[in-house]
């Protein structure tokens, strides 16, 4: 298992051991004793939530305020570009992002922790995305983001035009989060 640390604290890439076969192909997407080796921290899995997307399609910049979700990210079909803010106020990366090339292709997972806000584009028809999450989904009352298209963080995605759902297309800009609607940097 080969892995990348960024310059955002607790962000991992990681390229599992894929074993192909003329059966096809397995591989182990989350190992809680080999990812403790590699700089990310124990998960107890609480959600797993999967999403199709059209090409196109974007979703996010998403994160929960009070109660802040570790997220273990991978493509099981399709392909996509996605992105990670800090949002968390004593990171020394707060406000800076990071882009990825996520596909079933490439067999990458992406490891976020807890107070960043996520997104991706979906590059190809019916891509399958998966997240493991280390709490469940708090309410819509918790939800929170930042907008795709946010001037000051400047992300450059790969299509001008995306399909972006409405409540998306509502999210505040980076300036206007108020530093009540940050999540709370915590530790599990």
């Amino acid at each position: 298992m080969e892995h990348e640390t960024i310059h955002i604290p607790g962000v991992v890439l990681v390229t599992p051991d894929r074993h192909w076969d003329e059966r096809g192909l397995f591989c182990e997407l989350y190992n809680a004793h080999q990812t403790a080796n590699i700089e990310i921290p124990p998960m107890d899995v609480k959600q797993l939530n999967v999403s199709r997307s059209k090409k196109n399609v974007l979703r996010g910049l998403h994160f929960q305020r009070l109660r802040p979700q570790a997220k273990l990210v991978t493509v099981l079909a399709g392909s996509v570009f996605d992105v990670v803010v800090d949002l968390r106020k004593d990171s020394p990366a707060f406000g800076s992002y990071a882009c990825f090339p996520l596909s079933a292709e490439n067999g990458k997972t992406l490891f976020i922790p807890a107070g960043c806000a996520h997104g991706f584009l979906s590059l190809a028809d019916n891509t399958l995305f998966c997240y493991l999450c280390d709490d469940t989904y708090s309410g819509p009352e918790d939800q929170s983001g930042v907008r795709w298209n946010d001037c000051t963080l400047d992300i450059p995605w790969p299509v001008r035009n995306p399909i972006v759902s409405s409540k998306d297309q509502q999210l505040l800009s980076f300036r206007e989060l108020h530093p009540a609607d940050l999540p709370f940097t915590v530790s599990r």
